[in-house]
This record gives C-alpha cells, sequence and structure tokens, in this order.
C-alpha cells in the first residue's frame, strides 16, 4: 500500500465524519474525537498500516507506577487482540492509545470512524475511573479486589 491509500482512508472518513475541510485533516494529521486528540499518522516504513494514535490525558503525580501497571494488564487482556497499546508519552506523562490498522480491502472511512468512536469510549473510561478519580475511588479501582465489577 502507500501514501494515495492513506489519503483516501482519511479522506473517506473525513466525508463519514462530516468533516468538510479533509487537506487539513491531512495535513496536521489531527482530528478531535469526542474531546480526544488523536493523530492520524502512516509511516514510510510501514506501508501496510494507518497508525490512529488517542491522546487520553496526563497521569497525576504519584500514580503514575499503578497506573503503568494498570496499562500493562489492559495491554495484556484488552488490546493485543486488536493491534493496539496503552503507552506513555515520555514529554508529556500523557496516556495514549496506539492502534495499528492495517490497509485491508475493506477498511474505509465509516469503518475507522466506528473505531475512533469505540476507542473514544475506552478513553472516557481511562479518563474518569483512572486519570481523574478521587483518591478514594482510584484506589478501590486498583486494589485488584474489582467489586465493583460485579453486576
Amino acid at each position: 500500500m502507500s501514501l494515495e491509500r492513506y489519503t483516501e482512508v482519511v479522506r473517506d472518513l473525513c466525508q463519514a465524519v462530516d468533516l468538510p475541510d479533509p487537506d487539513y485533516v491531512l495535513e496536521t494529521r489531527t482530528i478531535e474525537v469526542e474531546g480526544f486528540d488523536v493523530h492520524l499518522d502512516y509511516f514510510e516504513n510501514d506501508l501496510d498500516a494507518l497508525y490512529v494514535t488517542f491522546h487520553y490525558g496526563t497521569v497525576t503525580a504519584g500514580r503514575t507506577l499503578t497506573v503503568f501497571r494498570l496499562m500493562l494488564e489492559a495491554n495484556l487482556l484488552i488490546y493485543a487482540q486488536d493491534q493496539a497499546q496503552l503507552g506513555l508519552d515520555a514529554d508529556t506523562g500523557g496516556i495514549v492509545l496506539i492502534i495499528r490498522l492495517p490497509f485491508s480491502p475493506d477498511l474505509d472511512g465509516p469503518m475507522v470512524a466506528d473505531l475512533l468512536a469505540h476507542y473514544a469510549e475506552h478513553g472516557r473510561y481511562w479518563r474518569n475511573d483512572i486519570i481523574e478519580a478521587t483518591d478514594e475511588m482510584f484506589d478501590g479501582l486498583v486494589s485488584g479486589e474489582y467489586f465493583w465489577l460485579r453486576a
């Protein structure tokens, strides 16, 4: 695949979500999805994929080690099957989710839009329950007892 395929998918995405200026998105490689900054990247050393990077927010001081453990668990249990990984941006201290979307024949704008909405939901969970949670809520979540998961 090539830069042309990347351009085609991004233009199709813009059309699917009614963004009027796909050239601006192609130039900046950035869009906003439900309050999250999202970067749409294409790399010459991986011609077969579109890379999507969500910026979920900055980890509060004192919680970094615990958040690292939670991100590792999420990478192993949730994101490994999706070619996605949670990580920490070394420059900002923010949590990022990087998703590799192979340029398959069925990858199009509406599919990417659906995936962006799906991962925005993940971002809301991380922001509300991990990043911005009160100390009591955060301590309950990271205790490992997971009583809050029971239905």
